[in-house]
């Protein structure tokens, strides 16, 4: 039985730069994987149809409305995919910016991929990533990237973190997106995120990298805040939230 675990991203830097017509915003940013929590998805061939299984202590919402589910009537429409069911063991928690359900669903298109020798290459998954979210094709190469229109527009970036220790903690509290883009003030920045994390050491990143959402998002949920200065004060190279939250991840030095 195909069994893949799937990560986690978390946003280095994230730039709000405006509203555009389709009522998306242009933004850039850092998507980098990380394993700080995984979710665990696994397919079982079946008679026909779809079984769909979640496994989680946290509420996912109906399984119609699941991007896993969405990714496979994706395939079932232009391929006729059928005859599977998913399990999905959920540990990457929701509404905390870690784009869970974007992996999931990426990693579905894969698997499916696979498992049906459909004649897809990534150029294609990417299509059909694009139809569910606009993270959701990062998850398709999952390598870091500098991401750039409404996400979808990715560049690869050289970067390796394995040196450092990348801890996430997740408050009770949720952010939702839309939430989070209702307060957001969008500015031009002369900084390129892409840059940064290539050239500058990760010490000094918090002089150049920034996320727009912690502004309007900190004041209303001060835990999330908190997160942030504890991570400082114990040590952390660089902190913030991930993407519109409420997660934080910290980057640390690894003990000797």
């Amino acid at each position: 039985m195909p069994t893949s675990l799937v990560n986690c991203k978390i946003n280095l830097g994230l730039n709000i730069i405006r509203k555009r017509d389709d009522g998306f915003h242009d933004l850039q940013t850092v998507f980098y994987p990380t394993d700080a929590f995984s979710d665990l998805l696994s397919l079982e061939p079946i008679a026909g149809g779809l079984e769909f299984v979640c496994d989680s202590a946290q509420d996912i919402g109906p399984d119609s409305d699941n991007l896993c589910v969405k990714a496979f009537r994706l395939l079932e429409r232009d391929f006729g995919v059928q005859g599977v069911r998913l399990r999905l063991e959920k540990h990457i928690p929701t509404g905390a910016g870690l784009g869970g359900g974007s992996a999931d669903a990426a990693f579905v298109l894969k698997m499916l991929t696979e498992q049906f020798k459909l004649p897809l290459d990534n150029v294609d998954l990417k299509q059909y990533a694009a139809q569910l979210g606009s993270d959701v094709p990062f998850f398709i190469d999952n390598k870091p990237a500098f991401a750039e229109g409404r996400g979808e527009i990715m560049t690869p970036v050289d970067l390796d973190l394995s040196a450092y220790n990348i801890i996430i903690e997740k408050p009770e509290v949720s952010v939702s997106t839309r939430e989070a883009y209702a307060h957001v003030r969008p500015h031009e920045s002369d900084v390129n995120f892409a840059e940064v994390v290539h050239n500058v050491p990760v010490h000094e990143w918090k002089k150049y990298l920034y996320n727009d959402f912690e502004d309007s998002v900190f004041p209303k949920y001060p835990q999330i805040a908190e997160i942030k200065r504890k991570f400082y004060e114990s040590g952390a190279f660089y902190a913030a939230m991930s993407g519109s939250g409420s997660a934080v991840f910290g980057i640390f030095p690894k003990a000797r």
